[in-house]
């Protein structure tokens, strides 16, 4: 079976499932995970993210089926309240603290 066929029938429940396997290497009962098995779950819910999730994590996989690995400057501004569309000025090397003779 096709695994784009089988995300685009999975439930939040069974990728939640699948998600906790890759991430502990054990099903949410504490079996452990076989390396195949966490091999399939891991693609499953990249492919999951990618088709189902518009996420906010750090590291997900977009829609387009690439890696979105966001910044430590986007994460702190997410999580400050701050806008997305904010811009971030660079600073050049005459306004940044010099500290000599410490």
């Amino acid at each position: 079976m096709d695994v784009l066929a089988i995300v685009d029938t999975m439930s939040q429940e069974m990728y939640l499932r699948l998600k906790h396997a890759a991430e502990t290497g054990k099903w949410p009962e504490g079996v452990p995970v076989e390396q195949a098995q966490r091999d399939s779950a891991l693609q499953l819910i990249m492919a999951y993210q990618a088709r189902h999730l518009d996420s906010d994590e750090m590291l997900t996989i977009g829609a387009d089926g690439e890696i979105v690995n966001k910044t430590k400057r986007e994460l702190k501004d997410q999580f400050s309240g701050k806008h997305k569309d904010t811009e971030v000025t660079k600073c050049n090397k005459n306004n940044i603290a010099r500290f000599t003779d410490l």
